[in-house]
């Protein structure tokens, strides 16, 4: 009874009379890439983020918030407030990142009640539909599905239908330029629009305007070790945030020209710590360690009039929580009914009275796993630090707390085996050595590519998701925006696993380059009994982008280039699951071409065109 009170005082509080207060608005951005310590509310006196800062003193900070340390299992917790390896989520690419398509997300919820959602920037939960936004509760989307992208200015994004569409303009204000349309055309009824941004994210490409406010000024702030700091990194960093401030600030300008303003939850957050060692108020870690740097990100909320300005949450919260916390706050019902692993934080940000008992946070990211209690982390080792008193995990204190370093022993390995099952129930069951290689990293995941929804015809198949089989490799080590490229034989070949859902006749079409001399190969592609083969030509062979970087391009990301599209024919798949597999005839040259992706579209059966007519 008395937790039935509470809940019926805070609904009350938080929307009124319901008969008559409209349902709020919602705004959702997350940085990529951003420390704990890259804005100006955090204490950086180095980088000017009035706007992002904004939403904290105008709002409430979750001082205290974790995310993964990296980007996909974040966005997945975010999305459905359970734990990554629960929804399929076991890597960043090759579609390991996708979320399982039994999942439930935020956006679904949000959907069933009536809002306009809309998704605007980085996806990375899975390309094809319908692990496609549109296919996981969003109306409208524009940006790039897959991890980080190789082209920042005049990038080829794709819209709601899978198409892919050149733009003109640096990454971060094109996705923020239809977020912006999208709230104009929604601001008469309640929409959910989520912004995730691309930046800083490498490459190292930003505006030069904000590359020349930064690239000869001192950087007082180092990292712990500033040794480890690559000074140019973190201004280029800073200079992106920078860049995504104004973004923000035009989003928040637009609603209070529109009068939305007092009527929308704005929250931000970023997906990991920081991606290069740069200050970040001490603690240890950056992106890719679950220690505390690598998962503690900043996290405001504003509800102008709902939610107390300039409070402090200190209890410690994280990803898995937005979703019941949003959907409270909005009055709306959750879709789904799997146990969710997150908290409504509407009680902390409203402060209301609740009791609030204590909690553990895990961080999971390559088979290490660290825990966090308000007061302590267990590292992925097993060395337990006082957090409160080392907040930068100098000095473990296992002997002085054995019985705290036991539980949370204990609470780990029981947390490893419900995600990944007995074998990783201990951190000695990691792979390692040529095991941890086939395990993870760039190994294409087994679950086939589905294709051919009448709903969503097009699939495009980017060289990320395939196999480059004989001697074609990827033309970097970070897949992504990779190409297949070394396609010299016939024994060669590129194979995609897929899942084809309608019988029908498909339009294929390759994005590919090919140097003149090697152009006029013959390729075919299969599926079971059916057979599709063509001429590479004409030759195609532009020269690699060299003028997109404000840094030199890191080592494993692929040097990108403009691809043309070969228009192969149509092709009769039948539905099944199978290889899809690419190969050569013939090699009149030194090589068959490089290929970004291969795109098949399902043309539409005669009787359904007459029925759209």
């Amino acid at each position: 009874m008395k937790s039935f009170l509470i809940a019926l005082g805070l609904s009350c509080f938080l929307l009124g009379d319901l008969g008559a207060a409209p349902r709020p608005n919602v705004v959702i951005f997350l940085a990529d890439d951003a420390g704990w310590g890259d804005y100006g509310h955090s204490g950086n006196t180095q980088a000017a983020t009035p706007n992002i800062d904004s939403i904290a003193k105008g709002g409430v900070s979750l001082d205290r918030f974790y995310v993964c340390p990296v980007c996909a299992p974040t966005r997945a917790e975010f999305l459905t407030g359970r734990y990554h390896p629960r929804g399929g989520v076991r890597g960043v690419s090759t579609g390991q990142e996708r979320l399982d398509l039994d999942e439930k997300t935020i956006a679904d919820a949000f959907q069933a009640a009536g809002y306009a959602t809309g998704a605007f920037g980085k996806w990375h939960n899975g390309s094809q539909y319908p692990y496609h936004p549109v296919g996981r509760g969003f109306d409208e989307y524009f940006g790039h599905t897959a991890g980080h992208w190789g082209e920042y200015f005049d990038a080829p994004l794709e819209d709601s239908q899978g198409r892919l569409i050149r733009t003109q303009g640096y990454i971060v204000d094109v996705c923020t330029d239809r977020a912006l349309a999208f709230v104009q055309q929604n601001k008469d009824r309640p929409f959910f629009c989520y912004v995730p941004f691309t930046t800083p994210h490498s490459p190292w490409a930003v505006p030069d305007k904000y590359w020349q406010r930064f690239r000869d000024k001192p950087i007082a702030q180092r990292a712990t070790v500033p040794d480890q700091e690559d000074v140019d990194q973190t201004r280029c960093a800073l200079a992106m945030l920078e860049n995504q401030d104004w973004n923000v600030g035009r989003v928040l300008a637009r609603l209070r020209d529109l009068g939305l303003e007092d009527n929308t939850i704005v929250l931000y957050f970023s997906d990991n710590g920081p991606n290069s060692w740069r200050w970040n108020g001490g603690m240890k870690g950056r992106k890719g360690s679950t220690d505390e740097g690598g998962v503690r990100s900043v996290c405001y909320v504003r509800w102008p009039g709902r939610l107390p300005a300039g409070q402090t949450v200190t209890q410690i919260s994280g990803a898995i929580d937005l979703l019941p916390t949003l959907t409270a706050l909005a009055g709306i019902p959750r879709v789904g009914d799997k146990p969710l692993d997150g908290r409504d934080l509407s009680p902390l940000l409203s402060r209301q009275p609740v009791d609030w008992s204590d909690r553990m946070i895990f961080s999971a990211w390559n088979q290490n796993v660290s825990v966090r209690t308000p007061t302590h982390r267990l590292d992925n080792t097993g060395q337990l630090f006082d957090m409160l008193a080392d907040p930068s995990q100098a000095t473990p204190v296992n002997d002085r707390e054995p019985a705290l370093a036991a539980r949370l022993d204990e609470s780990v390995r029981v947390w490893r085996q419900e995600m990944f099952g007995a074998p990783a129930a201990s951190a000695d069951a990691k792979p390692k050595g040529k095991a941890k290689r086939a395990a993870g990293g760039n190994a294409v995941d087994p679950r086939p590519i589905p294709v051919g929804y009448p709903e969503f015809p097009v699939t495009m198949l980017p060289a990320r998701d395939g196999e480059p089989l004989g001697g074609v490799k990827r033309s970097s080590g970070a897949p992504n925006c990779s190409y297949f490229v070394n396609w010299t034989s016939r024994d060669d070949s590129l194979v995609w696993r897929l899942d084809v859902r309608t019988t029908g006749r498909y339009e294929v079409t390759i994005d590919y380059t090919c140097p003149e001399p090697d152009a006029g190969s013959t390729i075919e592609l299969t599926f079971h009994g059916s057979r599709l083969a063509g001429q590479v030509a004409p030759g195609w062979d532009p020269p690699l982008y060299t003028n997109q970087d404000t840094l030199p391009r890191p080592a494993g990301e692929s040097q990108m280039k403009e691809f043309r599209t070969l228009k192969l024919g149509e092709m009769s798949l039948e539905s099944g699951q199978g290889p899809l597999t690419l190969w050569a005839l013939d090699v009149p040259g030194q090589s068959v071409m490089d290929v970004r992706r291969v795109t098949l579209r399902l043309i539409p059966a005669p009787e359904t065109e007459r029925q759209r007519r």
